[in-house]
């Protein structure tokens, strides 16, 4: 077997500097004094209350930047979307495109607001925006939607856990009308089980119209669940309302053939002079690193093969009020480059878990709503467009990137554009 080298290298850490059991026991113990800032003990936005946060902070010129006067003005938009407010953050918003969608939902050509402290991240998709608007756009279809909350219930053998699952059968009806009293706009789809020894899973999938929806199906599953424990034949020795099989926030292998939030796929084929005119490299050089990386990707364990969605969909959500967590699911999905019969390239992503709402959330905040107003896609009705264009973006950042390291520009380009 290899030998573990415990030799101490440059930048070792504390664990390998020569510490005494006392230093050690020192610095890791609880310490029990009291904290030198104790902030106000209600959470809610306030005046007064945002006032005395800041008198605890005592930091002047924070304030005046997290603090300001369009903020102050605007404070009471954010009152059910944070708790102990103290200020907005400002981050750099860049505008991508025109992207040209040729969707069932989104038709047109789309500016894209994308709100991110890293260079060379807009143009980027900028560039694969104008490729793909040159080449007639982006044809991309919504596949599915579904978001789901998976309550869990464990009993003390199988053949409870059985009994219970043959009760949960007879009750859909029931446990719909309960779901749908919670919404105005959520649907109960669907109800699987999944059992694991004498633990019973269930999995409520709803539909949430244009809303994203992850506190709609939360509130809608919890009465189901308070039901379930009131009227269950048989008494789960123990439940909780989410049992982890929902994927929520966690990147998982089991949408790639489902799907969380919106499932859809984006494509387009470029012509050979397309590629070199905008990405300067050919289609064979772009299919190659596809190949390699696709199987780098496999070596290294990765759920799904893309090259960075989460660029795209961090700076995304960031500006357009979606729930920037949800980047860890959302981000999952299988980008596809391949040669055509022409010569040119066929490109493609699939993303099943693109958890997007027009409404809702953060959507309603001023500098979100202005980003979705930029695009076009605010308010009812305009989720599904939101999801498409979403993909089309996903398939212009692919693009890009991969024609700069098929070029070999991606250095050069990141040090121009972070460096000067």
């Amino acid at each position: 077997m290899p030998k573990l080298n415990l030799h101490r290298r440059e930048g070792a850490t504390a664990l390998q500097h020569a510490l005494t059991t006392d230093q050690f026991t020192s610095a890791l113990e609880p310490k029990h004094t009291k904290p030198a800032t104790k902030l106000t003990a209600s959470p809610a936005l306030t005046e007064k209350y945002v006032q005395q946060r800041w008198e605890k902070l005592a930091l002047d010129s924070a304030q005046t930047v997290l603090f300001d006067p369009v903020t102050e003005q605007h404070m009471a938009a954010y009152d059910k979307n944070i708790e102990y407010f103290i200020g907005t953050v400002k981050v750099p918003v860049g505008v991508a495109g025109p992207l040209r969608v040729n969707g069932l939902h989104a038709s047109g050509d789309y500016l894209i607001p994308l709100a991110t402290t890293e260079a060379a991240l807009v143009a980027s998709y900028h560039r694969g925006s104008r490729l793909i608007t040159a080449a007639g756009g982006t044809s991309a279809m919504l596949l599915n939607e579904g978001v789901t909350r998976t309550p869990v219930f464990a009993f003390y053998n199988l053949a409870q856990a059985g009994q219970f699952v043959a009760w949960v059968t007879t009750q859909y009806d029931v446990f719909k009308s309960l779901a749908q009293s919670t919404t105005e706009h959520g649907q109960l789809h669907d109800i699987n089980v999944t059992l694991e020894g004498n633990h019973v899973y269930l999995v409520f999938e709803y539909l949430t119209g244009d809303a994203s929806g992850q506190n709609m199906v939360t509130i809608a599953t919890n009465a189901v669940f308070d039901f379930i424990m009131q009227h269950s034949p048989i008494t789960p020795e123990y439940a909780f309302l989410d049992g982890n099989l929902s994927g929520d926030k966690k990147a998982n292998s089991h949408v790639l053939r489902s799907v969380r939030g919106k499932k859809v796929t984006a494509e387009v084929h470029l012509t050979a002079d397309l590629v070199r005119k905008y990405l300067h490299t050919t289609p064979e050089k772009m299919v190659q690193f596809g190949h390699m990386t696709t199987l780098g990707g496999a070596l290294s364990g990765s759920i799904g093969v893309n090259a960075h969605y989460a660029n795209a969909l961090a700076a995304l959500y960031i500006a357009c009020g979606q729930d920037a967590a949800c980047v860890a699911e959302s981000a999952i999905g299988i980008t596809r480059m391949e040669l055509n019969k022409h010569g040119g390239l066929y490109a493609s992503v699939t993303l099943p878990n693109l958890m997007v709402g027009t409404v809702g959330g953060g959507t309603g905040l001023p500098s979100q709503k202005a980003c979705l107003d930029i695009l076009g896609l605010a308010g009812n009705g305009k989720a599904r467009a939101l999801a498409e264009v979403a993909a089309g973006l996903c398939l212009a950042g692919e693009l890009s990137i991969v024609g700069a390291f098929s070029a070999g520009h991606f250095s050069r380009a990141h040090h121009k554009l972070a460096r000067g």
